[in-house]
């Protein structure tokens, strides 16, 4: 007997997401109430790609889980980078190296990159900023030409010591040195922007940063550009905008409030535009990156 559709997209995610006890591993703080938080998760971190996340409980005492993009991964770790917002967070907060947290991932439909256009302008803002070095990292280690640009953003305090560049960025006035050091170590460059005025960052939002560096591009470069972003809603739209005026392709990840996370329930559904009209597509599974161009902002 045939499948039908509703069958069809509930099997897409089989097997692909699974629950594990996860051992924290690390847990280290920063200020603007932001952690970084290592965890044993195998079976996730062999499945994770650039733009997945992880659903996970954050207390014994609250069942509900919390949405985190994955930052990193190793051969049996993932690294989460959060802030305190709630009561769930300021829970996981207080966890320590060789607690148990449980594991649900890795969850959605990742970034795409296209060898086509190997100039890849990875744009963070603020908890955004992990889908760009986990696209970062995997860029570093593909065996293809790539030449990433980062630019991240924030108005709380950066979660890593800041760093001055030693990796020049044609386009980019020289006053906006700062960078964060672990991207540098990969030897790719990125650029960091607030308006806080934190020493070294650009006096401005990502998207003035971003536009400068675009304008200065030769056209053969430009040309190679793809874009790739995540952040709060306000900011992926100017993304996706600065994207269209450029007529340059561009991926966002987006962020919503999530209740399951598997696309049972519906409630992260935003309006996607596609080929037979708009319709109602569910961030956890059916993204969260998308198309900018296809988003009804």
């Amino acid at each position: 007997m045939a499948l039908t559709a509703a069958q069809e997209e509930a099997r897409k995610n089989r097997d692909t997401i699974f629950v594990e006890d996860g051992e924290v591993l690390s847990v280290d703080a920063f200020p603007g109430d932001q952690f970084i938080m290592r965890i044993r998760a195998p079976r996730c971190a062999a499945a994770a790609t650039p733009g997945s996340f992880v659903h996970i409980t954050c207390d014994a005492s609250l069942p509900m889980r919390r949405p985190l993009s994955i930052m990193r991964v190793g051969d049996d770790w993932i690294e989460i980078l959060y802030k305190i917002v709630g009561h769930g967070l300021r829970l996981l907060a207080q966890k320590s190296p060789g607690d148990v947290v449980s594991v649900l991932g890795p969850i959605g439909q990742g970034f795409h990159m296209s060898p086509e256009r190997p100039n890849t302008l990875l744009i963070g803002g603020g908890v955004g900023i992990p889908p760009m070095v986990y696209i970062a990292d995997w860029l570093r280690q593909d065996a293809r030409d790539w030449s990433p640009l980062a630019i991240l953003g924030s108005e709380i305090p950066f979660p890593f010591e800041l760093r001055r560049s030693a990796l020049p960025v044609a386009g980019i006035p020289g006053e906006t040195y700062a960078t964060m050091p672990l991207l540098e170590n990969w030897g790719i460059p990125a650029r960091l922007t607030s308006l806080q005025g934190y020493a070294g960052c650009h006096d401005g939002y990502v998207t003035d940063l971003a536009e400068q560096w675009l304008s200065s591009l030769p056209a053969d470069d430009f040309a190679k550009v793809e874009i790739f972003a995540c952040g709060p809603t306000p900011m992926l739209k100017a993304v996706a905008e600065l994207a269209a005026r450029h007529e340059l392709p561009c991926q966002v990840s987006l962020e919503e409030y999530m209740a399951c996370a598997v696309g049972g329930c519906a409630g992260c559904a935003v309006r996607i535009r596609t080929p037979g009209g708009d319709a109602m597509k569910r961030v956890c599974v059916d993204g969260p990156v998308f198309d900018a161009a296809t988003v009804a902002w």
